[in-house]
């Protein structure tokens, strides 16, 4: 078998080098933003204070439905002889309370969290794409952590 050139593909090295001032962006074009200012970082900080505020309150309520302790109320004077139905009633109410609690428990630990990062200056921040969340999205949700983007990766297996 004997060696022929045309069977490699050709490859096309002409290619421009740019000397360092040619490479410069555009002076016309912004730098690309590569995290929030202290200013922006404070208004997150009051939003995520407020939610905290309101989650831990509500956590709290709910912990007490939950371990229905300290209380005054018609539960101490309820007649014993409740019907299945009743206590059945009460069982899945307090199950749902506390199936809410752990769900509350857990929000106000990824807003303690995103607080940790303000501290930082990580936050709003993907950790898998690297880029800024909006501030319309950290607005609605200020303990995110991905970027839509990434979400949508994640959902399809595309990363791990």
């Amino acid at each position: 078998m004997t060696f022929r050139w045309s069977h490699i593909p050709f490859i096309n090295y002409n290619f421009k080098i740019m000397t360092d001032s040619q490479n410069v962006q555009n002076p016309s074009e912004e730098p690309k933003k590569v995290r929030y200012s202290d200013e922006e970082l404070e208004e997150f900080r009051t939003i995520i204070n407020d939610m905290l505020e309101k989650a831990r309150a509500e956590y709290d309520t709910l912990r007490k439905v939950v371990m229905h302790n300290g209380t005054n109320d018609i539960e101490d004077t309820t007649p014993s002889f409740k019907t299945v139905e009743d206590d059945g009633a009460m069982q899945l109410s307090k199950e749902e309370a506390s199936l809410h609690a752990q769900r509350q428990y857990k929000f106000i630990q990824n807003l303690e969290a995103a607080l940790v990062r303000i501290e930082n200056k990580t936050y709003g921040i993907c950790r898998v794409t690297g880029k800024l969340i909006p501030k319309e999205r950290l607005r609605l949700v200020p303990h995110a952590t991905l970027t839509v983007e990434a979400k949508e990766m994640l959902a399809k297996g595309k990363i791990k």
